[in-house]
């Protein structure tokens, strides 16, 4: 039996959790042993991220191995908060930052979110870095105007993720009749509508109102697809129009998709929705492409046999995107090891460690031939796609709007799941447009 990179590496970041035990992570090795601080003594590197679920803690894991071969002597503590789009993580992060005791370093979302972090004088400059490693050089030039602020560095991303993914149960689909690739969203009811018919769930997502986010992310790639790259820059530029009838018929559509979206189980978390995918009892899902790990490492699900992919429908030529990044809080406990740690998140090495298990792509402007055959089938096309679309900014997944506009916008979202008013969410999105637009 043959096991593929992914496999492989998630198997040895499983390996590292099972050692962490209560989540604190020693290296042991018969290398010449690293050091921080001007003393050389061994240094504790804190990491606070939300990334528990399946795919992403094992792409978390294999990243930790490949620094640990480089800084064999820096303990590991693992800060993990559960919860898709880092809600929870993001709420208990602001409680530390405001109580002066943040970790050595945290996950952030390159784009806005980034920015609420430097408006509050709550990152150390990074430019050294980029100086020193040329990253100014070798990033992507569209992510590297996400982490910056007058011409400064202030986080250092580790992936890049595709957001207007549509995953299907290939099975499923081929049994009815129908595509795993519908080109826009009068194909895409006509075929959740098959799908009931059926008797399976048609959409899986969860309907919580404590996993709105879920149901934001299909919202936006539905804007997206119908106001395509253009038209979705200009909402988050002063003025943009919330209310024109471009947006309302958004909406309806958006609105007619999540009719086929029951959304039963409860508060299930992504990788639960996405099992119901995996498993054949539902037949879509449109979420980011951590899911491709989910079906790769967790479920162990074949490519094209199993399960698919394709941009959600009407966003054909849009790699609608977020990126992952680490920062250096002021006052870290300890600095020497944070900066070990971004230097290994900017490296080649430690980008591809991550990536090829958690299903993104690194933010590097290039991927040459030898190292594009470390990914699947899936990270492939997604590579293609963004050399090749026009890229658009993730609002769920912090690009485009500040904190306070996704909490106005999650508080839409959830009035719409408690009353299915498509109106009122129209309208309250409008508000949080006018409110928080700069």
């Amino acid at each position: 039996m043959t096991i593929s990179r992914r496999s492989f590496l998630a198997a040895t970041g499983a390996a590292s959790v099972a050692a962490a035990g209560t989540g604190l992570l020693t290296a042991c090795s018969g290398t010449a042993q690293s050091s921080t601080g001007a003393d050389g003594a061994p240094g504790s590197l804190e990491v606070f991220s939300w990334w528990t679920a399946g795919g992403e803690k094992d792409a978390l894991m294999s990243l930790v191995d490949d620094f640990h071969r480089s800084n064999p002597n820096i303990s590991f503590v693992n800060r993990a908060v559960t919860g898709g789009a880092g809600d929870a993580a993001k709420k208990l992060l602001a409680q530390r930052l405001a109580a002066k005791n943040p970790p050595d370093t945290f996950q952030a979302q390159a784009g806005a979110m980034v920015g609420d972090y430097i408006t509050a004088g709550q990152l150390e400059d990074l430019t050294f870095l980029y100086r020193q490693h040329g990253w100014d050089k070798s990033f992507n030039q569209q992510v590297l105007k996400l982490i910056q602020r007058d011409g400064k560095y202030y986080s250092v991303p580790v992936d890049i993720h595709h957001i207007n993914v549509l995953w299907s149960n290939t099975p499923i689909c081929r049994r009815l009749g129908i595509s795993s690739a519908p080109k826009d969203i009068p194909e895409f009811l006509g075929n959740l509508h098959t799908v009931q018919k059926a008797g399976l769930i048609p959409l899986a997502v969860s309907r919580d109102p404590g996993q709105e986010w879920q149901v934001k992310h299909i919202m936006e790639t539905v804007l997206v697809g119908t106001l395509k790259a253009d038209g979705w820059a200009a909402l988050w530029r002063g003025g943009g129009d919330w209310n024109s009838a471009a947006v309302t018929r958004a909406l309806q559509y958006f609105h007619q998709v999540m009719a086929f979206a029951p959304g039963t189980g409860g508060a299930m978390s992504w990788d639960q929705v996405s099992a119901q995918v995996g498993t054949g009892k539902a037949a879509y899902q449109i979420m980011g492409d951590w899911t491709e790990a989910s079906f790769t490492v967790t479920l162990g699900l074949q490519p094209h046999t199993e399960y698919d992919w394709a941009p959600t429908p009407g966003t054909q030529g849009v790699f609608l995107f977020a990126s992952d990044c680490f920062t250096l809080p002021v006052g870290a406990r300890d600095r020497d090891a944070t900066i070990a740690w971004l230097t290994e998140c900017g490296s080649q090495s430690g980008q591809d460690a991550f990536t090829t298990v958690k299903g993104a792509i690194p933010p590097r402007a290039d991927v040459g031939a030898d190292e594009r055959t470390l990914f699947d089938p899936y990270l492939q096309w997604s590579l293609d796609e963004w050399k090749q679309n026009t890229v658009a900014g993730s609002l769920t997944h912090g690009v485009v709007a500040s904190g306070a506009w996704n909490a106005a916008v999650d508080a839409a979202v959830t009035a719409y799941l408690g009353d299915s008013d498509v109106n009122r969410l129209q309208q309250g999105l409008v508000a949080a447009a006018r409110q928080y637009a700069v």
